[in-house]
């Protein structure tokens, strides 16, 4: 076994907070995918609104998987972390992000929380899949 960092280098350096975008067990066959939100490489957010900010997430989850030899057909489990309440936003998220998994259905849950990485994030997406 071992395990094996990702980070694509389009995407901001987690290195100063000390995370990597994923972790691979090579012995599991998993990848371990980090919350990922709608940050620029200068950890700036991209979009205000939360749609917008959900097909950035969406994204840069599958730049994730991709860069980990992986896919949105081979996620296990997702859990959408949503600023405030998710029922408030659960009609605009979904078919973006049903859009962006295709037919995959993984085990989903979502979860309101008073805070994310920064002010402005309102949604955060992380991922466990398997790799190929």
């Amino acid at each position: 076994m071992s395990i094996k960092n990702i980070n694509p280098a389009e995407l901001y350096d987690g290195a100063p907070s000390g995370m990597s975008h994923a972790k691979i067990d090579t012995g599991l066959g998993l990848v371990f995918v980090s919350g990922q939100v709608d940050w620029s490489p200068d950890y700036e957010i991209k979009n205000t609104g939360i749609e917008a900010q959900t097909e950035g997430a969406s994204r840069n989850l599958l730049k994730v998987l991709e860069a980990a030899n992986s896919s949105a057909e081979n996620i296990l489990q997702l859990r959408v972390y949503v600023r405030g309440e998710v029922a408030e936003h659960i009609e605009k998220l979904v078919p973006i992000i049903v859009r962006h998994l295709g037919i995959s259905r993984p085990a989903l849950t979502g979860i309101g929380v008073a805070s994310l990485a920064t002010p402005d994030t309102l949604i955060e997406i992380e991922a466990v899949a398997k790799v190929y």
